[in-house]
C-alpha cells in the first residue's frame, strides 16, 4: 500500500468519528420507495401517490457522496421497500460502498430467494408485527396480511444475522404486546417495542381507533420491564425511555438533524420525518442542505419531547450510554 493509499484509508475511517465530534450526521433513514401494500392507521406518509423515485444509478451516486461526508449507517424503509423490484441491486450497491444497511419491512413479501440474498449481504432485518390476532392486525394495518407475515418469519428461522421484530403500541394491540414479545424471543428475534405517535409535526396520523390513554400505554411498557421480556442494553433503555415519555418526563436530546437525517424516495432531505424537506440531493450538496436546517426549531421540538422515534435518538443515546450500548445483543 502506498503512503497516499494509506492516507486515504485513514481519512476514510476517521470521517465518521470526526462527524460525531462535530455533531454531524452519520445515520440516514432512507425511504427507498413510498409505495406500500399496507394502509396502517397511524401512517400519514405520502404513500402510493406516483412520486418520482430515485433510480438505482442515482441512489448509488447520492450515497457515494454521502459516504464521503461521513454517513455510514442506513435504515432503509418505505413505504414497503420490498415493492422495489431492484431492491437487492440497490442494497448490493450500498453495501459495496461500505455502508451498514438495515432493512425495515412489513414482512409480507419475503421469499426464500430474497432471504438468501439478504443473508449473502449480511443484512440486519427488522420486521413489523403489532399483534398475532388476524382481525386486530387487519384493523391496525388496513390489510389482511398476518398470514403472509408469519410465513415470512418462518423463512427467517435460520437467518444468521441480526433480526428484529418491531411492535408499535396502540389502543387496539396493547393487551397483545407481551405475547408478541414472547413470540419474538421464541423465534430468535430481538423485540423492539415503541409507542404510536400522532400529530408530531407533519408525521403521525391521528386514528381515533388507535389513540390510547397514556397511563394505559405506560402500563404496557412497565409490564415488559417487570417481566424482564426485553433484552439488556439499548433496547431495554429505549423501553424505559418510552415510559418516561408517556409519563410526561423530559427526554434526553433528540439527534434529528444532528447525528441523523431522513431522505425520501425522491432525494429530499429533512432532519427527520416530522419536518418538511429543505433540499434535494439531486440539486444541492449535502453540506448545503444541512446549512438550511432550522436548528432553533429542531431544538424546540426536542425540548418538547414530542416523540421518541428510535432513529432520531439512537446515535446520541449510544454516545451518552456506551456501557448500555455495549450490553446490547445482536442475536437471541
Amino acid at each position: 500500500m502506498t503512503s497516499k493509499q494509506l492516507f486515504t484509508v485513514i481519512c476514510d475511517r476517521a470521517k465518521p468519528l470526526t462527524n460525531l465530534l462535530l455533531r454531524k450526521p452519520v445515520l440516514v433513514t432512507f425511504q427507498v420507495t413510498l409505495r406500500c401494500n399496507s394502509a396502517c392507521g397511524y401512517c400519514d406518509l405520502p404513500l402510493n401517490q406516483g412520486r418520482y423515485e430515485l433510480s438505482r444509478k442515482e441512489i448509488r451516486s447520492v450515497f457515494e457522496r454521502l459516504y464521503a461526508e461521513g454517513i455510514r449507517f442506513v435504515l432503509l424503509q418505505g413505504g414497503e421497500p420490498l415493492l422495489r423490484c431492484d431492491l437487492v441491486d440497490v442494497l448490493e450497491d450500498l453495501t459495496s460502498l461500505g455502508l451498514h444497511v438495515s432493512v425495515i419491512t412489513n414482512g409480507t413479501r419475503l421469499t426464500k430467494d430474497l432471504v438468501a440474498r439478504f443473508a449473502s449481504l449480511r443484512l440486519p432485518l427488522s420486521i413489523s408485527l403489532d399483534t398475532l390476532d388476524r382481525a386486530r392486525y387487519r384493523q391496525i394495518r388496513g390489510a389482511d396480511q398476518l398470514l403472509q407475515v408469519l410465513s415470512g418469519l418462518d423463512l427467517l428461522d435460520r437467518y444468521a444475522f441480526p433480526k428484529f421484530l418491531t411492535c408499535i403500541v396502540n389502543e387496539v394491540n396493547r393487551d397483545d404486546v407481551p405475547e408478541v414479545v414472547r413470540f419474538a424471543g421464541s423465534r430468535g428475534f430481538i423485540p423492539v417495542v415503541g409507542a404510536y405517535h400522532w400529530k408530531v409535526g407533519i408525521y403521525g396520523k391521528e386514528d381515533p381507533g388507535l389513540v390510547y390513554d397514556r397511563s394505559a400505554a405506560v402500563r404496557v411498557f412497565e409490564r415488559l420491564l417487570d417481566e424482564d421480556l426485553i433484552p439488556t442494553g439499548y433496547f431495554r433503555q429505549f423501553t424505559k425511555d418510552n415510559v418516561a415519555w408517556l409519563s410526561g418526563r423530559r427526554l434526553e436530546p433528540c439527534d434529528a438533524g444532528r447525528y441523523s437525517v431522513a431522505i425520501d424516495a425522491s432525494g429530499n432531505v429533512a432532519p427527520c420525518l416530522a419536518f418538511p424537506s429543505v433540499g434535494n440531493l439531486l440539486e444541492s450538496s449535502f453540506p448545503e442542505i444541512l446549512s438550511r436546517f432550522d436548528r432553533a426549531e429542531i431544538q424546540r421540538c426536542s425540548d418538547c419531547s414530542t416523540c421518541i422515534r428510535l432513529d432520531g435518538r439512537m446515535v446520541g443515546s449510544v454516545l451518552r450510554h456506551p456501557m448500555t450500548a455495549w450490553r446490547t445483543p445482536v442475536s437471541l
